[in-house]
Order: structure tokens, then sequence, then C-alpha cells
């Protein structure tokens, strides 16, 4: 089969692979049918995410039809089913599946003892993610194989149209956990920083969740365009100040919510010094990720307030006023998404009208086109937002 297929920084190749099969009774193999590239995807194209090989296959989200099913997962699919395929590996019976902590499942992470290394404890398996979370084959290709398919999945209806349903895998539901573990209320202002595919569906989720008004930081004009056509009202950082523009529509005061949908590629800009000295000191490997937005957010969020990261950072950041986040009261709430506990809340809005997610698509092309895609994702370039790619 032809796959997407990692071969260093900034090599990805759409090469020929072997097909997936069976490997335990509880998988299932798919045709995709539909996948895309995600800003995530991005930060492994840089290899700002440790533990990548050559030849590890690309992707996270994807799409299909059933082909095969192993013997332990008749019972919930078999061939011909459409299913979509969440980014988040889940076994559904350990401690953390059970309290719908899905992106930490307990037993989906097979190279768990490098996991343990790594971050203290082992999270979820991943799709197409690093061998940090468990080094699985991604969804950029003909075919997957998907481990612990009988709960690895999401059932969607012929009604509903691929690119309606196929970011429910991801950046839907990372959008909207981003904001639902915000604790909205009527007469929040909700900022989001990043106007990429994830900020996109997190404006939409405010909105939905009837947060008084949203804010949305970004420089790209037709990322900003896409923002304001979904409700929020749009700062530039690069024409206005973000201080200044944030009091000004705060009274003063600061928003309650601030959601970082950029993560730790923050652009680096002369007028933003401590950009300046993240690249450098990620130059010289003292640093690893940017975090300009999460020192920003700190500082402009309203005492009491929640700051909630959808964005990725992959390792050690420096510089962050803890202090100043300690004596306004902030929350941190984070991390990868728990996707299955809000699939089917959202499935449902789709199916009612409330929001066809397929509106953030820009680019659809082959797979073959894929390795040329990343760069114009990269560079947004020919107004690119979300490219969706057909095997």
């Amino acid at each position: 089969m032809r796959a997407l297929v990692w071969h260093g920084k900034e090599d990805i190749r759409c090469d020929t692979v072997s097909d997936p099969e069976i490997e335990h009774p509880r998988d299932a193999i798919i045709k995709v049918t539909s996948c895309a590239i995600c800003g995530s995807d991005l930060h492994l194209f840089h290899n700002f995410i440790p533990a990548m090989k050559s030849g590890d296959i690309m992707g996270h989200e994807m799409m299909g039809e059933v082909v095969e099913v192993g013997s332990e997962a008749s019972g919930s699919l078999k061939k011909g089913d459409r299913i979509v395929v969440p980014f988040t590996i889940t076994c559904g019976e350990c401690d953390q599946c059970k309290r719908g902590n899905f992106s930490v499942c307990e037993r989906t992470n097979r190279k768990k003892d490098l996991a343990d290394k790594a971050f203290g404890h082992a999270t979820a398996g991943l799709f197409g993610y690093t061998h940090l979370t468990g080094g699985y084959p991604g969804g950029q290709a003909e075919y997957l194989r998907v481990p612990f398919a009988d709960k690895t999945h999401i059932k969607v209806p012929e009604s509903l149209t691929d690119e309606q349903v196929l970011f429910l895998g991801d950046i839907f539901p990372t959008g909207w956990q981003a904001a639902a573990q915000c604790d909205i209320e009527p007469t929040d202002t909700v900022v989001v920083w990043g106007c990429g595919p994830v900020g996109q569906m997190t404006i939409r989720s405010a909105v939905l969740l009837g947060a008084r008004q949203v804010l949305a930081i970004d420089r790209i004009p037709e990322r900003l365009s896409m923002a304001e056509a979904g409700g929020a009202i749009t700062i530039n950082f690069e024409e206005e100040s973000v201080v200044e523009r944030l009091n000004e529509l705060t009274g003063g005061k600061g928003p309650e919510k601030c959601i970082d949908a950029v993560g730790l590629e923050s652009h680096v800009s002369m007028g933003q010094p401590d950009t300046l000295l993240d690249r450098a000191k990620q130059v010289v490997m003292l640093e690893n990720d940017r975090p300009h937005v999460l020192r920003e957010m700190i500082y402009v969020c309203r005492p009491g307030g929640i700051i909630s990261i959808p964005g990725v950072y992959s390792g050690l950041v420096d510089k962050i006023p803890m202090g100043m986040a300690m004596n306004k009261g902030l929350s941190f709430r984070m991390g990868q998404t728990h996707v299955k506990r809000w699939t089917a809340d959202l499935l449902r809005r789709i199916e009612d009208g409330q929001i066809d997610p397929s509106f953030v698509i820009t680019h659809t092309v082959g797979l073959e086109q894929g390795p040329e895609m990343y760069k114009v994702f990269r560079d947004k370039q020919d107004s690119c937002i979300k490219v969706v790619l057909k095997p």
C-alpha cells in the first residue's frame, strides 16, 4: 500500500509499504477513505517531538471502511462498517477509561517503559505520533490497523459525508474539550490564541457553549476571516497590541477564560522579543518549545480565571511566570483530547445542523501529493488552513 512516511526532519515521502495485518483478536483493518494533515503533524515534520524513527507512517486523523475484523472485535464491528478512528487508542476497561480519561488509557501504549521514563507515567497509545506514545503506524495511508478496535472507533451514518465527520477523530473534540474545560458562563469573555484548525473549532465550540464574547488572535488574514465568520472578534497581533485590545474589550479587567491553540511553535517575531530568545535557545538545545502564548495568557488573564491548553508542548519551557499565575489564582487545564468522551454529543450536533466541521477544509488532494502539502500547510501558502487527503 501507499503511505506517507517520516524519513527525518522535513522529509516526508509517499512510499510503498507492507499492508497491515490483524495482529490481535481485538484488531480491525480499515480501508482509509479520508485522512488529514494536522498541526500536530508539523511538530513531527520539524522533529520537535522526540522518538520518531525513519520509516514511521504519519497521520492521526482518519476514517474509512472496515475490511477485516479480529475475533474479539466482531461483536462491535463488521465488514462494511463506516468508522472514524480517534487518534487516542483506548482499551475501555482500565481505571482511566472508566473515568472518561481516554487520552491517558493505562493499557494501550505498547512502549510503556519508554513513556514511563519520559513522562513519569505512560499515557495512551496514539496513532502516528512517536514511540513515546506506542509507535503505532498512522492513518495517512491506504489501509490502517486499528488496535483495540472494539473500543477505538466511532460509527458514523451514511447520511453524512466524510468531510462532515472526519474531524470527530481529533480537531473537533479537541476544540470542544478546550472550551468545555473552561466552564464557560454566559458572562464570560473567552480568548483563543491561534486560528488554525483547532482554534477554529475552539471558537465555534465557545460560541455554542454560550460565551458572551469570543476573541481570536492570529496574524494570517484567511484564518482571521474564518474566525470572524465563526462569531469571533479578531485581533491581528502584528497590527495592534494584544494587551491593549483585550483591556479595551474587557473594561480593563482581562478575559475570564484563555485558550492556547498554538502550542510549542509560537510565531517568532521582532515585535515579541521573548520568541527570539526562545528560538535562540532551541538552536543551542537549551529549550524545547517557544511558549510565548503561555506567558501572554498568564499576564492578561483575569485573576481567578482559567487557562486551557489544547496546544501540544514537547518538553521544557523557560521563563514561565509562575509567581504571577499563583498570585492571580489561575487554574490550568490541559492534555491530549479524551476524544470518545465528547463524540456522541458532537455527532448529534452535526446531525442536527448546529455545526458542519467541513467549513475548515481549504484543500483536498490525493495521498501522493501529501509531501508537497505538508510544506504548503506549514508555510500557509495558497490560503491553506486544512488539508484533507484522499488515498
